[in-house]
């Protein structure tokens, strides 16, 4: 797999990779459940922390495409359904394929696949309701498709109103409407209905798409900053990334010290959780996008993880690890044993990742930018 290091972003990289290992940390809790201290409580929290890194930063790459876009052309719907085709050539070749392979192993194992499984296939099935048990890692995935739809959708109904704004400040306007209207839908659950615990809040608050598209549009409102006033962007980058990193850290380690429980505070948890933790990762951002580059030991394993990343993170839970868990239970297993199990798993995870990547997803990408697809929109 040759890369080419001068077109990537090493900061950008750095937190894709992140959030991946993260989220893998996340789940290994299933493969030692008994995991007790300061780890399990970190790799509680990695999980939901990752998926937000990747949200603020597809955010952020998505926003400064539609920005260039939407203020060098007369963007016109033609322009909106061609972002739109990328994404997809980008999401859907690997998502679906995943999701063919989750109903395969459901079957081969025993599982009841759930009632509803047509809505899989349109994004449907966590839109507004409790997240199903099959394919869990799927909800990240219905968040983004739908933030994708949303956006371009809006700045192409803005434009009716271009007379009394400039395009830049419709881009403004437009994505602080997303935002004040999901922090809404966060605010009006928090008063109509009661959390019980927080696995419900995870499978009806945390998974929901309607409660959480406003997650990505941080990472918009980033984007917008950085290319509006970069001399700020670059001033503000080493203060902002330490605010961020301190916010982070200082909400995980006040939340038990506090005893913010969901049960006595459901707002801090249905609302300002969310808001809190996504500006905070968005804060650094100003030093990630401008970190160009990085010594090579640490530069090579964290761009081939970043780039195997979307590959990674839809095999290797519901598919990889639910099998392993099949063929060989770890919860016997302990010392040694579970320490090789750990790094098997983790290796056949890199694996078909790599697989996937080069023969499958990399050849998509490539489809989307032949010129067959550019000219068809032109």
């Amino acid at each position: 797999m040759r890369i080419d290091y001068e077109k990537r972003i090493f900061g950008l990289d750095v937190m894709r990779a992140a959030a991946i290992i993260m989220v893998m940390c996340s789940h290994i809790l299933w493969i030692v459940p008994d995991m007790r201290g300061i780890t399990r409580k970190l790799f509680s929290v990695y999980g939901i922390l990752g998926v937000d890194v990747f949200f603020v930063l597809s955010g952020f790459l998505i926003g400064r495409i539609l920005y260039k876009k939407y203020t060098s052309t007369s963007y016109t719907s033609k322009d909106m359904i061609y972002f739109w085709v990328r994404r997809w050539f980008r999401t859907l070749p690997n998502y679906y394929l995943t999701l063919l392979l989750n109903i395969a192993v459901a079957i081969y194992i025993g599982n009841q696949l759930p009632d509803a499984l047509w809505k899989y296939f349109f994004f449907l099935h966590n839109f507004s309701t409790e997240l199903p048990w099959f394919y869990p890692e799927s909800w990240s995935l219905s968040v983004e498709e739908f933030a994708y739809i949303l956006g371009p959708l809006l700045l192409y109904l803005a434009l009716f109103f271009k007379k009394r704004a400039s395009k830049p400040h419709l881009f403004l306007y437009v994505t602080l409407f997303i935002l004040v209207l999901f922090i809404g839908s966060k605010l009006w659950y928090n008063h109509h209905e009661e959390v019980r615990h927080m696995r419900h809040w995870t499978l009806n608050v945390k998974s929901i798409v309607i409660y959480r598209i406003d997650a990505i549009y941080y990472g918009v409102l980033a984007a917008y900053i950085s290319i509006v006033k970069p001399k700020l962007w670059l001033k503000i980058r080493r203060f902002a990334f330490a605010f961020g990193i301190f916010v982070l850290i200082a909400m995980n380690f006040l939340i038990p010290i506090k005893a913010w429980f969901i049960t006595e505070y459901p707002q801090f948890w249905n609302v300002w959780y969310f808001l809190i933790k996504s500006i905070a990762i968005a804060c650094t951002l100003p030093l990630l996008s401008n970190l160009r580059s990085g010594p090579k030991w640490i530069k090579v394993p964290i761009t081939y993880i970043s780039i195997l990343s979307y590959a990674i993170y839809v095999f290797h839970y519901s598919i990889i690890m639910q099998l392993m868990k099949y063929f060989i239970p770890s919860e016997a297993m302990a010392g040694f044993d579970l320490v090789v199990y750990i790094l098997v798993y983790v290796l056949i995870v890199f694996v078909v990742a790599y697989l996937v990547y080069r023969f499958y997803e990399k050849p998509m990408t490539d489809l989307r930018d032949s010129n067959k697809i550019k000219n068809h929109f032109k």
